[in-house]
């Protein structure tokens, strides 16, 4: 199952992340091949965060990787317990001294933004084929938001993109990462 969730998790990275250019800075990190992708087979919180954990001490060892995504293909398929996941994780960073240097962007099949009805299309902005949790370098971010003009409008932009296009359409492009390679 690890090379089938690297695989479809490359392809929705590819075809949804940097095709419809949900997060402007993931092309050049794709082109360079600066993303590491490492599924957990954690099923645990404890076991999760300590995964998380491990790939904080990697990345801080492994300077030409520019980014983690942790993928959960055994566990948090609950969208809930995925964000106390999320929730810890965030707390583990901060005791483990990673806070300024590493933050967190999370991802999950049934992602639904606070305050948000679970059919707004915009959740597909942060829906994957995966529970998911994205490790950034927080220099990095901070340098590239400094050359991208009005980098308050991505999100806006994401919104209104996935909207205009609609949940029917998101649904199949996610449908059309798990599908298997030919």
């Amino acid at each position: 199952m690890t090379n089938i969730a690297i695989s479809q998790t490359r392809e929705w990275v590819s075809s949804v992340i940097v095709k419809y250019n949900f997060c402007p800075f993931a092309r050049k990190e794709v082109e360079n091949n600066c993303i590491h992708y490492i599924v957990s087979n954690a099923n645990t919180i404890d076991d999760a965060v300590m995964d998380m954990l491990e790939q904080c001490i990697e990345l801080d060892r492994e300077r030409e990787r520019e980014t983690t995504l942790i993928m959960f293909d055994n566990g948090f398929s609950d969208f809930e317990d995925f964000l106390d996941l999320v929730d810890l994780a965030n707390a583990l960073l901060v005791a483990q001294g990673f806070e300024g240097k590493y933050q967190i962007a999370n991802f999950h099949p049934d992602y639904v933004f606070a305050d948000s009805d679970e059919t707004d299309p915009a959740n597909y902005t942060n829906r994957a084929p995966f529970p998911t949790l994205h490790l950034i370098r927080e220099a990095s971010m901070s340098e590239a938001l400094e050359n991208y003009d009005e980098p308050e409008s991505i999100p806006e932009h994401n919104i209104n993109l996935a909207r205009r296009k609609g949940i029917d359409f998101w649904q199949q492009l996610l449908e059309n990462c798990k599908k298997p390679s030919v």
